[in-house]
């Protein structure tokens, strides 16, 4: 029998990242990648012709993810090791059509994700999407940096930082290993 994270990888975190927009070919942004649930079917769906730059500061979960990749085949995964405590994003104004950030705003504090945002709408194309997972807020397994704030302070907090909210759903998706069920918030640059 598959796992959660067997059937996300293979099957289902495929039909996610469609549903939510991403397409083939396009150059997709996961930051905060950790071991690359996210970016191997994101890396999926873009296809040989896109790419996944997985960025994230944790070397070892880099390697796993690289080790991942080959597994499944995937040559279309840049890994990006960023220890900056700035949290710059090195990578060219307006190049990127999808920039994720799932499951790991709880871990910044309010002007570190105000510098990320700062960056994401550097990097994004005219047009390009801003896809949040934002878990651990007051109402969802409140953790550390969101614990005091619920989905419409995350979503004020995004929207003043050069960005509109374009959509909102609650989806399935895998966290921690498990499946759950989490808002998405999609935005566009303004």
């Amino acid at each position: 029998m598959k796992t959660d994270i067997e059937k996300w990888l293979r099957e289902e975190g495929k039909v996610f990242f469609e549903d939510i927009g991403i397409k083939k070919g396009q150059n997709i942004l996961d930051f905060g990648c950790g071991a690359g649930h996210y970016t191997i079917p994101a890396a999926k769906v873009v296809g040989k012709n896109g790419r996944v730059y997985a960025l994230d500061k944790d070397t070892e979960a880099l390697n796993q993810l690289t080790q991942k990749a080959e597994s499944e085949g995937l040559d279309n995964i840049v890994p990006i090791c960023n220890q900056s405590k700035e949290l710059e994003i090195n990578l060219e104004d307006e190049s990127i059509d999808v920039m994720l950030l799932y499951d790991i705003l709880h871990y910044m504090e309010s002007e570190k994700r105000r510098r990320v945002y700062e960056n994401a709408c550097r990097i994004l194309k005219a047009g390009a999407i801003l896809s949040v997972y934002p878990k651990h807020r007051r109402s969802d397994e409140p953790l550390w940096n969101l614990a005091d704030m619920e989905l419409e302070d995350v979503i004020g907090e995004i929207e003043r930082a050069k960005f509109h909210l374009e959509r909102k759903f609650q989806k399935k998706l895998i966290h921690n290993g498990n499946y759950d069920v989490g808002y998405i918030l999609n935005f566009r640059k303004r």
